[in-house]
């Protein structure tokens, strides 16, 4: 049990931020969703013998990069912007993330020597803070929300 204070602070927070709260968990869902798919075709090339680590994350960032449009334009977003109008702006959203990516991957594998995998995980953690901002405020804003 929370001390009173704590309870008053916590149910604030939530009746101010509980819609925000709950998209970012739905976002956390859909990605969840979406990494499996990046990561499961990251391993599945590596350990084929396909391709490295970095190319085979950049292949995988592609497959969950649709996942990820298709989930979070449903489910999260609810957006109400025309296939026309999110696609270019979740593109540059996700390209933005790409660069991020490729560039983390080549940090923490190639010159810090992670294991590809460990390293995977510490470069979606942070790209998924952009991607989550680039989203609710551009990409899937509601179009009254959000000039053009």
């Amino acid at each position: 049990m929370l001390p009173p204070s704590l309870a008053r602070t916590v149910n604030e927070y939530r009746t101010r931020h509980g819609d925000l709260v709950n998209q970012f968990a739905r976002f956390v869902g859909v990605g969840l969703t979406a990494a499996f798919a990046h990561f499961s075709t990251l391993a599945i090339l590596v350990e084929m013998d396909a391709v490295g680590p970095v190319l085979g994350s950049a292949v995988g960032f592609v497959v969950g990069g649709i996942v990820s449009y298709i989930l979070n334009r449903r489910f999260t977003f609810d957006a109400t912007r025309s296939h026309a109008g999110a696609v270019p702006r979740f593109i540059v959203v996700a390209g933005v993330a790409f660069v991020l990516n490729e560039t983390l991957m080549w940090l923490f594998v190639d010159k810090a020597g992670l294991f590809y995998l460990l390293a995977q995980f510490l470069t979606t953690g942070i790209t998924m803070m952009w991607t989550f901002t680039g989203y609710r405020v551009w990409a899937f804003a509601h179009r009254s929300a959000v000039r053009g």
